[in-house]
Parts: C-alpha cells; sequence; structure tokens
C-alpha cells in the first residue's frame, strides 16, 4: 500500500514537471516567435521623395489653399501666400487697399457678420512671364449671415503673382461681384399721406 502512494505521489510529481515544462516552452516559443515574427516584418515604407511642382501647379496649389484658409479664417495661413504690400480693388468705386495688414483689418470686421461661408472657383487660368504671372478664375460665394439668413453672391477674380525665391504671393488682387447674383433690395413700401381735410363750416341756426 504505501509503495502504491510512493508510486501515486511519484506520478503526479512527474506530471506536474512535464505541464510545468510545457508552460515554460510555449512560453518561450511564443517569445520567440513573437520576436522573430517582429524581425521577419518589412520596415515601413520610405516615404518617397516629393516631385518639384510647375509654376502652374504650384500656382493652382497657392490659389486653393489660400481660399480654404479664407472660408476658415486663418489669417495667418492666408498671409503666407500674401505679400505684405499687395494691394486690393473691389468693384465698388472706393480707392484701391494698399497692404495686407489693412486688408485684414477690413476682412476682420467683415467676417463678423457671417456665421460661415463657402467659396466654389471653377474656370481657373494662369499665364507666366518670367519671374511674373497672373490667374483668373471665377467664383460662387454662399455664406450665413449672423441674423440666420442666406446670403449668395458669384464674380470673379484677377491675381497679380511675382516669385519671390522659390515662392510665388500674390502683390494684386482684383475681386469683383456681379451684381446681378446679389438679392435684390426689398424697396419700403411708401407711406401714404392723407391730406388733411379742411374744418366744415358749421350749420347757422
Amino acid at each position: 500500500m504505501r509503495q502504491l502512494e510512493v508510486s501515486l505521489v511519484g506520478f503526479r510529481a512527474g506530471v506536474v514537471r512535464v505541464l510545468a515544462a510545457v508552460l515554460v516552452m510555449l512560453l518561450l516559443c511564443s517569445g520567440v516567435w513573437a520576436q522573430k515574427n517582429k524581425k521577419n516584418q518589412p520596415a515601413p515604407d520610405q516615404p518617397s521623395p516629393s516631385m518639384p511642382m510647375t509654376p502652374n501647379d504650384q500656382i493652382e496649389h497657392n490659389i486653393g489653399e489660400m481660399l480654404a484658409a479664407q472660408q476658415l479664417g486663418n489669417l495667418e495661413l492666408m498671409h503666407k501666400y500674401y505679400s505684405d504690400s499687395a494691394t486690393f480693388v473691389s468693384s465698388d468705386y472706393g480707392p484701391p487697399i494698399v497692404g495686407w495688414k489693412n486688408w485684414a483689418e477690413g476682412y476682420e470686421r467683415q467676417k463678423a457678420a457671417f456665421q460661415q461661408m463657402q467659396i466654389v472657383r471653377r474656370n481657373t487660368y494662369i499665364y507666366l512671364h518670367a519671374d511674373m504671372a497672373w490667374a483668373t478664375y471665377q467664383w460662387d460665394f454662399s455664406a450665413t449671415l449672423a441674423n440666420g439668413k442666406f446670403y449668395d453672391a458669384r464674380g470673379q477674380t484677377t491675381l497679380v503673382f511675382t516669385k519671390v525665391g522659390n515662392d510665388w504671393l500674390v502683390v494684386h488682387n482684383h475681386t469683383a461681384v456681379d451684381c446681378g447674383s446679389l438679392a435684390p433690395v426689398e424697396p419700403t413700401p411708401a407711406t401714404t399721406v392723407t391730406p388733411a381735410q379742411p374744418p366744415q363750416p358749421k350749420p347757422q341756426n
């Protein structure tokens, strides 16, 4: 009987040792497999060097970024594409605005009237001449005013660029609004004034 108990104890101890050995092997194998798998993973693709853009592509890109910044109200990003001495002409009869700073101040005042805005550009044409370029395009502008009303307009813009180093900067912006696209102003109804009636004579008794 005692030999049987000793045999069972020895058998259990052997099973425990086998299970422990299997567990250790599993742990080691999984660690080695993970390390091996990590080593066999391909190295991340190195970013390919970007191809230099042509002047036309760079100007096209700049116009898109500039209009996106204008919609977001990001003056700092807009300024990246404008010369400090740029001039701005609009379709009204006011004098040209000289200098980025002066234009930005007016833009900040006008922006307060809009909750959100969207500009869609189409029919862009770009012309190059040495270190000068000009671009013209049509645009559709839609916005929601601060009072909740909608505002729509369309027009066209001509930009004049000069090359400074490797950058093309806007030195002149001429934006004209198609007055026919603006919502007509509702006329104020005229107030009818009824002339005073002269006093009627009292009948004689």
